[in-house]
């Protein structure tokens, strides 16, 4: 079963995947990016090969959303999976169901600042990054995003966030300015989710330890 690691683009995903990883993954609570590695993006070429290779066409994806975690899911193991993709469902075809999902950590972050955000990373105008939260889109594969993604369907910020909320049934809300503010309260919230779910281990020295070495700035400059 998957628990979904869903945002909107440069809203901290990486980061509560860093802490996510460091509490699950790790004796010790200590953080480094091979940890990260065991929180997989989804969707990507390698889970939709066996049904098509047409990686761009969001009508032919569509198609294989659920076969495609299905797979994943055929050991039966929770399994943590990060995505951009917007939770709909178009015509017939869901992006996931009850069958596949556990629970959804969702991360949001105040669009005022994801604007500036997205001007940075994508070599926006402010006028343009506004446009682009605002203006529902599609990512491409091998154009907007790293090799190995596919199509990924964002819709607009609002949506994003609404879409996931609404069709999800175990559903925590992570704000990106109260991990900034407040980082052992939002990993505390995190911990108690989680244990609802799947057997982990946190004691106050694992937990003092993730929240030295995912410290924002130390990932930053990492």
């Amino acid at each position: 079963m998957i628990i979904w690691l869903a945002s909107y683009p440069k809203s901290g995903n990486t980061w509560l995947r860093s802490i996510i990883s460091s509490l699950i993954y790790s004796k010790d609570g200590e953080f480094n990016f091979d940890l990260i590695k065991n929180i997989s993006q989804f969707p990507v070429e390698r889970n939709f090969k066996e049904f098509t290779n047409n990686f761009n066409d969001i009508n032919e994806i569509k198609k294989y959303w659920i076969l495609a975690q299905d797979k994943i899911n055929l050991d039966g193991k929770i399994k943590f999976l990060k995505t951009h993709h917007i939770n709909c469902k178009i015509n017939e075809f869901s992006f996931t169901n009850k069958s596949n999902t556990c629970s959804t950590i969702y991360i949001v972050r105040d669009p005022r600042s994801l604007v500036s955000s997205i001007s940075n990373h994508f070599d926006k105008s402010i006028d343009e990054a506004k446009q682009f939260i605002m203006t529902p889109r599609l990512l491409q594969g091998n154009k907007d995003m790293k090799n190995g993604h596919v199509i990924t369907l964002l819709g607009n910020w609002g949506e994003h966030y609404r879409f996931w909320k609404q069709n999800s049934e175990n559903f925590l809300l992570i704000r990106y300015e109260d991990l900034l503010k407040n980082v052992d309260k939002e990993l505390e919230r995190i911990i108690i989710f989680l244990k609802k779910y799947t057997i982990l281990e946190a004691s106050e020295k694992k937990k003092q330890n993730i929240i030295k070495t995912t410290n924002f700035i130390i990932l930053k400059k990492m």
